[in-house]
Parts: structure tokens; C-alpha cells; sequence
């Protein structure tokens, strides 16, 4: 590479400074290793964030799904609970007024079995 001055009014100046003329140096710069390798962490440790993210928000999504079956296998449950108290309920008001059971007699125990 050749260090060449360039003057912004136009034309190449090599070896002449004029008065007045602005003249500028042109070198063409890149980014060192220090900053290649800090561009190139910053990266990783981002994306490793990220994931580590989508980590955290799936197993939240799981305790929410997991909370959410309970409640409702508890409910199950207690409507079943339901269902046989209504039946118990049910049969008992049948029996009551019904023809059949008012004219049975009331149980009572004759005796035990002796050994």
C-alpha cells in the first residue's frame, strides 16, 4: 500500500503542500482481533440467553399445564362425588313415598346365634 494524499478540491498532491487546500490521509482500517473476538462473545453469550429464555418460559408453560390438570382431575372427582350423593338422595325420597315400602314391615333382631 501506497500512502497517497489526496486533496478534497480534486487532484493528487504528492510532495506539494499548498496553503489553503485541505489534505487528507485515506487508510483503509479493519477491526483488530481484540474486537473480532469481543463482537464474536457478545454474540454467543446473546444467543446462549435466548436460549436459556425459551428454556425458562417451556418449563414455566409445564408447572401452568401440570397446575391446570390437577384442578381438573379434582373437579372430576368431586363431581363424581356429586353424582352419587344426588343418587343417594334420589333413591331415599323414592323409597319414602312409594306404596310398597310403606306397607313393609319395620326390621327388628329376633335373637343372635349361640355357640
Amino acid at each position: 500500500m501506497r500512502n497517497e494524499y489526496v486533496s478534497r478540491r480534486g487532484g493528487n498532491v504528492t510532495n506539494s503542500w499548498s496553503r489553503n487546500q485541505n489534505i487528507i490521509r485515506h487508510d483503509h482500517r479493519s477491526l483488530g482481533t481484540m474486537s473480532s473476538s469481543a463482537i464474536i462473545g457478545m454474540m454467543v453469550l446473546i444467543i446462549g440467553l435466548i436460549y436459556a429464555t425459551q428454556g425458562a418460559k417451556a418449563t414455566t408453560y409445564d408447572y401452568e399445564l401440570s397446575n391446570l390438570e390437577e384442578e381438573i382431575s379434582d373437579l372430576e372427582s368431586r363431581k363424581e362425588d356429586l353424582a352419587v350423593e344426588r343418587a343417594r338422595l334420589t333413591s331415599i325420597a323414592a323409597t319414602e313415598s312409594s306404596s310398597v315400602a310403606a306397607n313393609m314391615p319395620d326390621g327388628y333382631a329376633s335373637g343372635y346365634a349361640n355357640e
